[in-house]
């Protein structure tokens, strides 16, 4: 067994054990707002890591639907359990003024993780990727002429995932037009998942799948252990998510009144950064291992799921918690978030619509993402004053991203119709059983 992976395992089940010994000793119950944010969240990064290789390691053994299926619902968990803690929240005090904040901490969550998913991921990945040592000889890095225009190409096999992210981005900017995330878009964005997984497993043949890092040190360990081991690495981080995840929010909450920040910007910009961190860590290793067409791929996949099965199954548990249906409603504010965050989508989809991301492209997609975030945070701190309110500024991004997006679609409308035509091909011969030959 490799020493340096299974070091690397160790360390990150050690980040776990500072939240585990206070939670079951009880010394978590005193903890102050600061102390329980810094010990449940290291926790929950812990347990985060733990749970993607532990379901990078289950490919190997459980049947590629089952696999692909489950492993999606695994890799969004730990964004899906503080949305799924205030859309319960929300349920369970509907009616009640804490409970339409609940509703509205749940979405200001899920719009936080997906636009720091594509502003830090996939721009930060982008230029990583570029300037990173040894990028001149990685084959997805494009050596081009001119000011910052080296570049990194994507594989086309991820087409079908782009154009399912592309609808799910187009039906998101119809979310807000009904007062909350309700039934229909469960029914259109789960669905929409569950149509992409048919057209995968019918579509494509059978691969044997390469990892890298602890789930290939995990592979190697024989079954039935191996099998032992991924269950523990499930239930151990489940039981971490699950008992640090309250906490944290609430914490973050504290933190936030304290100093004058509001609950919403701490659940929207802090929280998701926990749970966001394993991922792109991961993805950054693919990288370092001249992988990066596999890391970007991962990037792509885990931004459709998060935009469809996390928006999605929201409005059941709340549902649930309510005790019959009921539609998860959310402010004006929250609205605009929505707006806002499936415009830089379609913005990010435009930008490699061409399968391909220049640095130019990403230092603007980065440059957006945080120049949003830091003039409402310097709004908010009244460091800075701005003309316009909250809600317009959000409006104004949208509106600028929007745009943008447009202009690169109608300058790249050969590369939009070739996406268009590739997932027709694909999906026909999906519905045909023919395969993707």
């Amino acid at each position: 067994m490799n020493t340096r992976k299974l070091a690397v395992l160790v360390a990150a089940a050690l980040l776990t054990i500072p939240w585990l010994g206070s939670w079951l000793g009880g010394a978590a119950h005193g903890f102050s707002p600061g102390l329980t944010v810094v010990v449940a969240g290291v926790g929950i990064l812990g347990a985060s890591f733990l749970l993607t290789w532990g379901a990078e390691t289950a490919e190997k053994d459980v049947p590629r639907a089952f696999a692909i299926a489950v492993l999606a619902v695994l890799a969004v968990a730990p964004e899906y359990a503080v949305d799924a803690l205030y859309a319960w929240q929300a349920g369970v005090q509907a009616g009640t003024p804490a409970g339409a904040e609940a509703g509205n901490l749940a979405v200001a969550n899920m719009t936080g993780a997906n636009r720091i998913l594509i502003g830090i991921g996939w721009a930060g990945v982008a230029l990583f990727t570029v300037f990173r040592s040894g990028a001149s000889e990685d084959p997805a890095v494009k050596d081009r002429a001119g000011y910052l225009k080296d570049a990194v190409s994507l594989d086309r096999d991820i087409s079908l995932e782009v154009a399912f992210l592309l609808a799910a981005t187009a039906w998101a900017f119809l979310v807000p037009l009904g007062g909350g995330i309700d039934i229909f878009d469960m029914l259109f964005l789960v669905g929409l998942y569950v149509l992409y997984i048919g057209v995968v497993l019918r579509g494509e043949p059978e691969e044997e799948v390469e990892h890298v890092g602890v789930p290939a040190m995990l592979g190697e360990i024989p079954n039935p252990y191996r099998a032992l081991t991924v269950i523990a690495l499930f239930a151990f981080s489940g039981v971490i998510i699950f008992t640090a995840v309250e906490p944290f929010a609430h914490s973050l909450e504290l933190m936030g009144e304290a100093v004058g920040v509001p609950s919403f910007f701490m659940i929207q910009w802090i929280a998701p950064l926990a749970s966001e961190s394993p991922e792109l860590i991961v993805v950054v290793v693919l990288v370092r291992k001249a992988r990066s067409t596999a890391g970007f791929n991962a990037l792509v996949s885990s931004k459709l799921n998060q935009w469809t099965l996390l928006i999605g199954t929201l409005v059941i548990v709340h549902s649930i918690a309510l005790g019959q249906y009921g539609a998860l409603e959310f402010d004006a504010k929250q609205a605009a978030e929505i707006w806002i965050t499936a415009a830089q989508s379609l913005f990010a989809i435009a930008l490699i619509i061409n399968f391909e991301i220049d640095v130019r492209e990403a230092v603007g997609l980065l440059l957006l993402f945080l120049s949003q975030v830091i003039v409402e945070f310097l709004a908010l701190r009244e460091i800075i004053h701005i003309p316009i309110s909250e809600i317009d500024l959000l409006h104004l991004f949208t509106l600028a991203y929007v745009l943008l997006a447009l202009f690169l679609f109608v300058s790249r409308r050969g590369a939009l119709i070739r996406l268009v035509g590739d997932t027709r091909r694909i999906v026909g011969r999906a519905i045909r059983g023919e395969g993707d030959s």
